[in-house]
């Protein structure tokens, strides 16, 4: 019995780390109907901003290193978000409408971040912020011309080229530093060290309940809250989900369907930011940390209902812990007790491996989405019928 409860409560920890990660991604997709492949790699950069926090806080000595995943959770979002905004404004607001072309500049994207984290240093840091300040500073002084629609396009193309030229050049006078061209992270893995509080757990019985995941299921559990508060209990809140019911009713009633666009993906990337953090918690990081978490989310969003909040809770839960029950033998441990179901004994012995497991939720998903194909709660609505 309590194999079975240590059982189900790391399925429920793994389906946690799930739905924190699909969060966002089921936000961006019942809105926008984007599938968003960078998602992952917008985890990568919220776990390698709380590596960085963390190097940080270690400087600041033992009283305030137990406290530096407070602070990496705001960073992580907010860093996440930023580049989920840019995303959207500068590739992904062209392309609506156009799903086969979002699907291959999000993969682009995702490749460019990945490369990015691995080469990434000072040098380029500050060629970035470079082209940065000269591109939109300029940006903002020619938008207040009375004719700037007449030139924008060609203006832009010409800010891009200059910003582009006086970064490359400035990059290349400090490239012979060689503390600025020292790769900041290059590709090995990092390690995150958790705080002294979130390390051990909790004995019960011959088992122990890791603290960490219990931080995990609590910062899900306060994600889910701010969600649904924010959703349901503000102004924006209320665009959004007017929006993802009737987008063009929305635009003639006066929503910025644009705004709202926007601001949902930065919501969504800020949230894959703060799956970031968790995962930090589970184990070390790596430009390709993302891709191990993408094709699972994707999963949870299409089994439990594309946009829909509980559908994503209730399919985050039973994959994690159908996935871990199944592949950590403790099923067919069960079953092990009783002769006379030694077939189904040697069945689940057969997936009492984590790779195997993972065969066999495809399967089960394959199967359930025969009958359920807009997955346990379907929307509802004219949004439903295109």
């Amino acid at each position: 019995m309590l194999q079975l409860f240590f059982g189900l409560f790391n399925g429920i920890s793994i389906g946690s780390v799930l739905l924190i990660a699909a969060l966002g991604l089921a936000v961006v997709f019942g809105l926008m109907g984007v599938i968003n492949l960078a998602h992952g790699e917008l985890m990568m950069l919220g776990a390698y901003t709380t590596f960085v926090v963390q190097n940080i806080f270690k400087m600041l000595g033992d009283p305030w290193f137990g406290a530096y995943i407070f602070v990496a959770l705001p960073v992580a979002f907010i860093v996440a978000a930023l580049v989920g905004l840019a995303l959207e404004r500068g590739v992904i607001r062209f392309l609506y409408g156009r799903p086969l072309e979002t699907l291959l500049a999000t993969w682009g994207v995702s490749l460019i971040l990945r490369q990015f984290v691995r080469s990434v240093n000072g040098v380029l840091a500050i060629g970035l912020v470079v082209f940065c300040l000269l591109f939109f500073g300029a940006w903002v002084l020619l938008s207040r011309r009375l004719d700037w629609q007449k030139i924008r396009n060609g203006a832009l193309s010409i800010l891009v080229f200059l910003s582009g030229g006086i970064a490359t050049v400035t990059g290349f006078l400090l490239s012979s530093q060689k503390a600025l061209a020292k790769p900041w992270f290059s590709a090995r893995n990092v390690d995150v060290t958790a705080p002294a509080w979130l390390r051990g757990g909790f004995p019960i019985g011959n088992f122990q309940i890791p603290s960490a995941r219990i931080f995990i299921i609590i910062l899900t559990i306060a994600c889910i809250v701010g969600i649904y508060l924010f959703f349901n209990r503000s102004n924006w809140g209320l665009r959004i989900r007017a929006v993802t019911q009737n987008r063009e009713m929305s635009s003639c009633l006066g929503i910025p369907t644009n705004q709202v666009d926007a601001l949902t993906f930065a919501l969504g990337s800020g949230l894959a930011g703060v799956a970031g953090v968790a995962i930090t918690l589970l184990g070390s990081v790596g430009p390709n940390t993302g891709q191990n978490y993408i094709v699972d989310t994707f999963m949870v969003v299409v089994v439990g209902g594309v946009g829909n909040l509980l559908g994503a809770i209730v399919a985050a839960m039973a994959i994690g812990t159908v996935t871990y029950l199944v592949g950590s033998g403790t099923i067919a441990a069960i079953f092990s007790q009783n002769s006379a179901l030694q077939g189904i004994f040697d069945f689940f012995t057969f997936f009492a491996d984590s790779s195997m497991a993972k065969v066999m939720v495809f399967a089960l998903i394959i199967t359930f989405l025969q009958f359920k194909p807009a997955g346990i709660f379907p929307q509802k609505g004219r949004t439903a019928e295109l």
